[in-house]
């Protein structure tokens, strides 16, 4: 078997809309395919042996046990693949369910589908899954095993830490969307200019002064005392004479720590003469140059935690430690311990499990032990000198016995110091007394852990994530931008770009995602094919923006999905033959299948608009929850009148007007003719992108005079809609640059063409290697029917084919219509239209279809600023003074 290819969905995508978690690995299974799981002798014995819990997996079956009824039966490897890739994710405790496998219509060839809850998991399970299978065939053993711990390992190097995941589920919970911008804890929370961020538990509200303060133990111990707030005595020290006048202060027991620790780091409890002291210095002297020594406070560890200045939460916490029983050693009860469901690798349980390391053994030294002492029965041994969950330690929740004084104390703290999130460490007898009677403040957290709040080893969890989220976005606080996805064959950027224009025109601050790069504010910052995911999110990301227009390609949508979980407004403008024969689409329904996306992903508040004059579009009503708008050039089209007969909502093409139809009522924006883009109405298909637009807008709030002016100020040219039927006029003729670069495409091409009466008209046009054969016939035959002569040349990306095959295919296709059709091949772009320019003839009108839109313009103006030379001399100065002016 051979993985063809692999990728990860991360959005909406054409497998599902609910679930955006998708692996979807290409398989060749080979010989496999003439070989179902009923043929292969011991295969199903080896898997039931290897993995018994797929039992569980019901299949098609609807019952537990129904796909290993469907591997006895005989079943293909693409679909065992899929369920083993399922299973062994939720062995190593990532529990998911959904997959599905598809043929791609290529003999033995798959699309093995499933979800993932961490990506690279996901992508690790499919090469795993595969192997599995391999062994399983074969006969040959196979370490279930570590592949498991490996998927462990990797969960926790890429996902999210507790306290962070506990605030992006709270947060996605309220429908808030989250980007992760690192590869760490840094998320944002929130689109564009809504956004907040956090990591882990600072937030974009913490303020800078309160982290330094907090970091800075003695700082805080320093301003603390200023406060009345019960501190132990103590003293910074450097070096180790300081440190013999520091213990002359502080006395016996004593902690030392780092000033800059965390998490317990470098941090020694229990000291009890110079020597220890001694030791520990050194320890902490790894964490930070300067170290706190302080008057070791006797009682029980408790952590409060405050979140915009209210308490919220309180957790009595015991460092990892094992109870004696007389008869096993330290090392054997830690192993007994680590037994416990509870405990696991890393974060990924409620507790983590118990290991002995250099620390483990320094602090069983002070006692005259070793993992192999035997504890006498009872006696509690502690492993760390630190209450840490992530080194075994263990939380109990207090919250609810915490006294009203410690309460009214961890709230004022939290405001001395200036901490939105606050985690204060306090050391006491007993919790339900006051502080000042039996404890002290130990020291302050800046970005408190939330994990033995949410999750404690006794008591009850504790939704700390929702005062956060609160406090970020309070009640009726937005957290989203308007987003108006653009999907298509053809029209999709002349499309975004006129409703980018309008919002801008209604006061909005757009990002906006198109073939030709991202735009913010009318700035454009990535040059290039930017209509996938990533694009996307980069418009998201920007902290400016408050409304994003993206153009949505299929490229991306087969890719990874969508950038966006949600859009106000999903378009579809049509769907026509175009990149047929790649990504395992071949046909005008799988494509529509896949533009489709879009519209199924609008809120069921907001608005799919589609093409009404269109079959395959108006098929994906069907599927949406969403609100339903449509836009037809015919305003007879029975579909318009049906629905607007039932109250619906539709812009359509009437007596020479761009309208809206609310009902059976109709709002006159403004006549065809008037509107720029359209070039007096000749242009057909901008008069059908406009009416989306218009929708677009009028749905977001926009009015009809409002739309009316944004109209008449969108004029096609080189800086609004580049590359999109843009006019040159030369002295003798005219030129047009357009992106014309499929069948549907180049078929409206040429009927504005036809109402052009200039002659002859000339095309210099281009085939692409990665369309099918037919396509690129095809292409030729429309330019014999555009075009009086033909000048053929070959695109920079020739994407599969050789130029000559492409030509070929474009050659054939002329010669099936017109064998005396005039044409020219000129390879190289550049030389084809100074060509085209430099040989035409008085009258004639000249089509340059272009790929590379940005260099094809450069060239087109150059050349006209060299014909359009204005010579000047002193004798044009109006009004000239001759004194001045000599």
């Amino acid at each position: 078997m051979r993985i063809l290819e692999l990728k990860a969905m991360r959005g909406p995508n054409h497998w599902s809309i609910k679930r955006h978690r998708l692996v979807v690995m290409r398989l060749d299974i080979e010989e496999l395919e003439e070989r179902p799981t009923d043929t292969i002798p011991g295969f199903y014995e080896r898997m039931k042996a290897l993995i018994p819990s797929l039992y569980t997996h019901r299949c098609s079956e609807e019952h537990e046990g129904g796909f290993f009824e469907r591997v006895q039966r005989g079943t293909w490897m693409g679909h065992v693949i899929e369920h083993i890739a399922l299973e062994i994710q939720t062995l190593a405790d990532m529990d998911t369910g959904f997959g599905r496998t598809r043929s791609t219509g290529a003999h033995g060839v798959y699309n093995v589908v499933f979800s993932y809850i961490e990506e690279a998991v996901g992508l690790y399970a499919a090469k795993a899954a595969v192997r599995i299978a391999e062994a399983l065939i074969a006969g040959t053993p196979y370490d279930l095993d570590a592949d498991i711990q490996r998927m462990r390992e990797l969960r926790e190097d890429t996902r999210l830490g507790p306290s962070t995941g506990s605030i992006v589920e709270e947060a996605a919970r309220r429908g808030i969307p989250w980007l992760r911008l690192n590869g760490q804890s840094l998320v944002q929370l929130g689109h564009g200019v809504h956004q907040k961020r956090i990591r882990a538990t600072v937030t974009s509200r913490t303020s800078n002064i309160g982290v330094e303060i907090a970091c800075d133990k003695e700082e805080t111990k320093q301003l603390l005392e200023s406060y009345e707030i019960p501190v132990p005595k103590g003293r910074v020290v450097r070096t180790e004479e300081g440190l013999v006048a520091a213990l002359e202060s502080v006395g016996f027991p004593c902690v030392i720590k780092p000033i800059g620790g965390n998490h317990g780091r470098g941090a020694t409890i229990g000291i009890k003469t110079l020597e220890e002291a001694n030791a520990a210095l050194a320890v902490a002297k790894e964490i930070s140059r300067s170290v706190v020594v302080e008057k070791e406070i006797k009682g029980l560890d408790h952590r409060l935690l405050v979140i915009d200045h209210k308490f919220v939460a309180a957790a009595k916490r015991t460092p990892a430690c094992v109870v004696g029983d007389g008869k096993h050693t330290i090392e054997q009860l830690v192993e007994e311990v680590n037994k416990d469901p509870r405990r696991g690798f890393g974060h990924e349980k409620v507790l983590t499990a118990i290991t002995i390391d250099a620390h483990t053994l320094e602090l069983l030294g002070r006692r005259n032990l070793t993992p192999a002492s035997v504890p006498q029965a009872g006696e509690t041994v502690y492993l760390k000198a630190t209450a840490n969950l992530s080194t075994g330690g263990t939380a109990t929740d207090v919250t609810e016995v915490v006294h009203s004084y410690n309460i009214f104390m961890a709230e004022r703290i939290s405001r001395i110091i200036d901490l939105d999130i606050c985690g204060i460490d306090i050391m006491t007898e007993d919790i339900t007394r006051p502080l000042n009677e039996c404890g002290a403040v130990l020291e302050v957290n800046a970005a408190p852990g939330f994990r033995m709040h949410l999750d404690p080893t006794e008591g009850l969890g504790r939704n700390v994530a929702e005062p956060v989220v609160d406090m970020l976005f309070p009640p009726g606080a937005p957290s989203r931008i308007p987003i108006i996805a653009v999907t298509g064959t053809n029209g999709k950027t002349t499309t975004s770009r006129l409703i980018a224009h309008i919002m801008r025109s209604h006061g909005h601050k757009v990002g906006m995602t198109c073939s030709d790069g991202v735009y913010i504010m009318n700035r454009l910052l990535m040059k290039g094919d930017c209509t996938g995911p990533v694009s996307a999110q980069f418009v998201l990301k920007d902290p400016l923006v408050d409304l994003a227009v993206l153009e949505t390609a299929r490229g991306g949508m087969l890719r990874s999905g969508l950038g966006f979980e949600h859009c106000d407004v999903g378009i579809c403008t049509n769907v026509a033959a175009d990149h047929l024969g790649l990504g395992d689409i071949n046909t005008l329904e799988e494509l529509a299948s896949v533009k489709s996306t879009v519209p199924r992903s609008v809120r069921p508040d907001g608005y799919a608009i589609l093409n009404a004059d269109d079959e395959l579009v108006m098929a994906m009503r069907k599927q949406c929850q969403a609100k339903i708008a449509l836009f037809s050039l015919d305003e007879n089209n029975r579909l318009i009148r049906q629905h607007c007969k039932l109250g619906g909502l539709a812009a359509i093409y009437e007596n020479g007007f761009i309208t809206i139809s609310k009902g059976e009522w109709k709002l006159r924006i403004e006549k065809a003719v008037n509107v720029p883009l359209t070039y007096g109405g000749r242009a057909v298909f901008n008069i059908q992108n406009v009416l989306p637009a218009v929708l677009a807008a009028y749905v977001q709030g926009v009015k009809v005079e409002e739309l009316r002016e944004a109209l008449a100020t969108f004029v096609p040219s080189p800086a609004q809609t580049p590359g999109r039927l843009n006019l040159f006029q030369f002295k003798n003729f005219q030129v047009v640059v357009d992106y014309a670069h499929n069948p549907h495409g180049f078929e409206a091409l040429g009927r504005f063409l036809a109402k052009v009466p200039d002659s002859p008209k000339v095309g210099v046009i281009a085939g692409v290697g990665d369309r099918r054969d037919e396509d690129t016939v095809n292409l030729g035959r429309l330019s014999a029917r555009m075009f009086d002569e033909i000048i053929i040349r070959q695109d920079r990306n020739l994407r599969g084919k050789s130029d000559d095959e492409i030509i070929a295919l474009m050659v054939k296709g002329i010669k099936e219509v017109d064998p005396n059709k005039k044409f020219t091949v000129i390879k190289k772009e550049e030389e084809a239209i100074r060509y085209a320019i430099s040989t035409a003839k008085p009258g004639s009108f000249l089509t340059l279809c272009s790929d590379v839109v940005p260099d094809a313009l450069a060239l087109v103006l150059k050349l006209k600023e060299e014909e359009d030379k204005v010579t000047f001399s002193k004798d044009d100065i109006p009004n000239r003074n001759k004194e001045l002016v000599g």
